[in-house]
């Protein structure tokens, strides 16, 4: 049973009347919810010091440094919701991928995939490769009470753009000519990635996550209409392989103004939106019956505490009036972020919009 689900018959779970649950269903709420995308990681003294030394990957394979990596920025800023700490390529390296996260470029692969036959080396995730995501989430559900743990994975696409590429791309030339030179590859691959994903989320909601976020950072270089016919049918088949969890899915991209319409279609109830587009006009492009998130520039918090308050209004001005608003920033908090910046923007948030 999820975390955030209230059993027929029985009183709700812990989760289940937190306001960042509350906003996700549409719901009202005693504040708006705010919680940041990468808020545990490199802006976070403590973070550096309990890393140190441990590489990416490892970090992510050992259940207590991730419980404690994941508490720390509930710890200190108060945030209505943990996201849970590791990396999207994280089930990719579980199935056997031979890649590494090499510091200053990102997720490297060793052979990248560019055929038929490479796509026969991506092999079905099982609950066993990723045991130490269950024995994080039970130690961090046990820790975080009434504080709900978001899960998250890698979306199809974005997956597909690393493995293709061999790393980060800004271009991603190697990723568009397989999907319009090979469009049944193309296809075959995402759907594999599809269901590597969906058993990714599967156990982090079945060990107590009670909602799930589907990065898709590279998504925005594409043109809607290939969104549409090569893309989204993967993601579709994600959103709809945890449906019936009952947890809010979120759906967040980068440079996705053209795309939020199609983002929210795939199925999300929730759609992330980045800085570039206010969200009385996002809410417009998405349409009636979802959840809006974001949206302040990370860039914004290396500014005065009266500017960020100043956006931070900007920002609660244009969700006025939205189904259901999660205040997070447009993208992920950014390395030399002070971390009081972020408390701060979280009283601010909490205080102003308090009922």
């Amino acid at each position: 049973m999820s975390a955030n689900l209230r059993p027929t018959g029985q009183q709700p779970t812990a989760t289940y009347e937190s306001a960042f649950l509350k906003a996700c269903r549409r719901e009202p709420v005693p504040h708006t919810p705010v919680w940041f995308m990468r808020q545990a990681g490199r802006s976070l003294p403590e973070y550096l010091k309990v890393r140190e030394g441990i590489p990416m990957l490892e970090s992510c394979m050992m259940p207590e440094l991730v419980a404690e990596i994941t508490m720390q920025p509930v710890r200190r800023h108060h945030v209505d919701a943990a996201i849970y700490f590791s990396d999207i390529v994280v089930p990719l390296k579980a199935i056997g991928v031979d890649l590494d996260i090499k510091p200053g470029v990102g997720p490297v692969v060793e052979q990248p995939i560019r055929s038929r036959a490479d796509l026969a080396r991506l092999r079905d995730l099982t609950p066993e490769d990723v045991w130490y995501v269950t024995e994080a989430i039970g130690l961090l559900t046990a820790e975080l009470g009434s504080t709900p743990l978001i899960g998250f994975a890698g979306a199809p696409f974005t997956l597909a753009s690393y493995l293709v590429e061999g790393g980060p791309s800004k271009n991603h030339e190697h990723t568009k000519a397989l999907m319009y030179g090979d469009p049944q590859l193309w296809a075959d691959l995402l759907d594999r990635l599809a269901e590597i994903t969906s058993a990714f989320l599967k156990v982090q909601i079945e060990a107590g996550a009670s909602a799930v976020q589907l990065f898709d950072s590279w998504v925005g270089a594409l043109a809607p209409a290939d969104y549409r016919r090569s893309v989204m049918p993967a993601s579709s088949k994600v959103f709809k392989a945890v449906e019936e969890y009952g947890v809010p899915r979120i759906h967040f991209g980068v440079g996705t103004g053209e795309l939020l319409g199609l983002m929210g279609e795939a199925g999300a109830d929730v759609v992330g939106v980045d800085w570039r587009v206010p969200l009385d006009e996002a809410a417009r492009r998405v349409g009636p019956g979802k959840a809006l998130q974001g949206n302040i520039d990370p860039a914004v918090l290396f500014s005065t505490p009266e500017a960020v308050e100043a956006k931070a209004d900007e920002v609660l001005a244009a969700a006025e009036g939205l189904e259901g608003h999660v205040f997070n920033l447009g993208h992920g908090v950014l390395p030399t972020t002070d971390p009081d910046a972020l408390t701060r923007l979280v009283e601010y948030v909490h205080t102003h919009t308090a009922v």
